[in-house]
């Protein structure tokens, strides 16, 4: 069903309809007038035959009335009358159905055709015969009212010597046989009109295809390439204009087919640049929605490609409300977006490209994202360390100048004031070489300097030996250390020099921060691949909103205690560097007013075994 309610929606359909009531049209037109000439042109000779015969008749039946003698009677005459009547019935008129009549002046009837009726006695009352017998002709084509049949009526006068009208011949004739005869003619036309047209039919269907075939390929093909498969070629079936269109067709579909190719190679180089770049970029269209962004900016603003497709660039940009897409033309200049929260700092810089086309039109918007939390965050950094430094280095130098300035103003020659100066100056020297010492040593650190010179120790016994040499140093102060240390080897690999640095700066402040009386407790411990080593003191702990600063360039929790200690700000800074240099981890734990703890993991030594338990 749907194949043939297709084929009557089909152009072939169309083409063979169209033809065929062409055809149709033009044999109606021409049946019509064929049909109307022929008929018209019967009437024409069917009459022209019967006033023909009627003038031959009358001619001779006037003859016969004016040649009658007087030893002829009024039988004679009517018989003579007969006798030509039925010679011109027999031999021309039999096929007409003609009713002829002879009347003379008084309008009796002299003779008739009509056999087997007596002519005498017989009067025609008929008005065209007394019109007739005044001298005029008539010659209608009236109905018969009895049976419906078309007759042909001609009433003439009969003329004799000296133009004396002596009677009239009435002629009544069916035209039946006429139009029966142009019926059957019509039929013929008809059918033979008919049978053309069926035959024209099929020899349109069979022309049509050789139209609607090529056509019929090349929708095929349309609906294929439609698809993206410009593989397939439509076949050429002539020269003629069908068949140029079908090979600009197959030209067509090559060249798409090579455009495609090119389209899709350049998508592809750009799908694989967008990809891999560590840019977020986002396209929008020419009302500011966004049509296009990459992985990066996905993850640069937390969104999903799909969602965040037909939104508004502002939206997603979190400047809804600030700034209209049309707005965001203008900005030469980049932007910085802030999308930090309380859990992590993240600084975006937005730049904006406009794109136009050729006559200058606005068609859409290419940003660009570029991640510049950790720009940002060095960049403060280094003015905080610029600041530190300059403010560290500044104390003791201001005085430096101030005792100095004091000496030479006289205090030097003051036995009991210029060993005190003196002595300060060492001091703060001292903290300053100590302050260039750990710059020196983190600056080497930042720019990969040093060099790790690792060999295989024993843990437990180079902590032993840590903890003896600070017990000899704190022996004059009320400060007691206690080990737990496990009694067999742990076996790592690392640079003594520098985890010795490590070490004596977590407990040098551990010593600087411990109470009169306090306990330094140092411990290790095997965490499956690593060794841990914990340092604890009994101070007055770190509040919970400093602890992850404390490893951060010059950060002090109590600044003012820390530089009376002599503290630059820089000791857990470096133990952080070291310790992420020997692909280990640092962190602190504290509560209020009951200590620090400060835990260093190190990895195990990669080929080495861990002593036995030594009892």
């Amino acid at each position: 069903m749907k194949r043939i309610a297709g084929f009557f929606k089909s152009f072939q359909f169309k083409l063979i309809f169209i033809y065929v009531m062409l055809l149709l049209i033009a044999f109606q037109v021409i049946g019509i007038f064929f049909m109307d000439s022929l008929e018209e042109q019967f009437v024409e000779n069917h009459r022209n035959a019967l006033e023909d015969q009627m003038s031959l008749l009358s001619y001779n039946i006037e003859e016969t009335l004016i040649q009658e003698t007087e030893d002829m009677d009024q039988n004679d005459i009517n018989q003579e009358i007969n006798d030509l009547i039925s010679r011109y019935e027999v031999n021309e008129l039999s096929s007409t159905g003609s009713t002829i009549q002879v009347v003379d002046s008084q309008q009796n009837v002299l003779a008739h055709n009509q056999h087997g009726t007596p002519s005498g006695g017989l009067l025609n009352t008929e008005i065209r015969v007394s019109q007739a017998l005044l001298g005029q002709d008539s010659n209608e084509m009236l109905l018969d009212p009895d049976t419906g049949h078309r007759m042909r009526v001609i009433t003439q006068p009969l003329d004799g010597d000296d133009d004396e009208i002596i009677g009239a011949i009435h002629l009544e004739s069916s035209m039946e046989d006429m139009y029966d005869e142009v019926t059957q003619i019509n039929n013929i036309f008809m059918t033979s009109g008919g049978v053309a047209l069926a035959i024209t039919a099929v020899i349109g269907v069979l022309l049509s295809r050789t139209v609607t075939r090529p056509i019929k390929d090349m929708q095929k093909q349309s609906a294929v390439m439609s698809e993206g498969d410009f593989s397939r070629r439509v076949r050429v079936y002539g020269n003629d204009e069908i068949g140029e269109l079908a090979s600009s067709f197959n030209t067509l579909a090559m060249n798409l087919k090579e455009a495609n190719a090119t389209t899709e190679g350049e998508r592809r180089k750009l799908s694989s640049v967008l990809s891999h770049m560590t840019d977020g970029v986002i396209a929008t269209d020419e009302l500011g929605r966004v049509i296009l962004l990459n992985k990066q900016a996905e993850i640069l603003l937390s969104l999903n490609s799909e969602g965040a497709k037909g939104q508004s660039l502002p939206d997603i940009l979190d400047l809804s409300g600030q700034v209209t897409p049309s707005d965001l033309y203008d900005y030469s200049e980049p932007l910085i977006l802030d999308f930090s929260d309380e859990q992590e700092d993240s600084l975006i810089e937005a730049s904006f490209s406009v794109l136009r086309s050729e006559d200058g039109y606005v068609t859409g918007l290419i940003t660009v994202l570029h991640d510049v939390t950790e720009q940002e965050k060095m960049e403060r950094e280094r003015r905080e360390f610029v600041a530190n430094v300059s403010h560290e280095l500044r104390t003791p130098l201001t005085t430096l100048k101030s005792y100095m300035e004091a000496l030479e103003d006289g205090a030097m020659a003051d036995e009991d004031l210029a060993p005190r100066f003196l002595n300060v100056i060492q001091v703060e020297t001292d903290r300053m070489i100590r302050l260039v010492n750990d710059l020196l040593q983190l600056s080497k650190t930042d720019v990969e300097e040093h060099e790790l010179q690792t060999e295989r120790h024993d843990l437990t016994h180079w902590l032993h030996q840590l903890v003896d040499r600070f017990e000899m140093l704190v022996k004059d102060r009320n400060v007691s250390f206690v080990r737990r240390l496990p009694q067999w080897p742990i076996q790592v690999e690392m640079d003594r020099d520098k985890m010795t640095q490590v070490l004596d700066n977590v407990i040098s402040n551990a010593l600087k921060f411990s109470p009169e009386g306090g306990t330094i407790t140092v411990g290790a411990e095997l965490q499956g691949e690593e060794a841990w080593i914990d340092i604890q003191d009994e101070g007055q702990g770190i509040p919970k909103k400093d602890q992850h600063k404390i490893f951060e360039r010059f950060y002090r929790v109590d600044k003012a205690r820390a530089r009376s200690l002599g503290g630059t700000g820089l000791g857990l800074a470096i133990v952080k560097e070291m310790i992420e240099a020997h692909e280990g981890s640092v962190w602190v734990s504290s509560e209020p007013n009951q200590g620090t703890r400060i835990t260093i993991s190190v990895p195990l030594a990669s080929s080495g075994e861990v002593g036995e338990h030594s009892g």
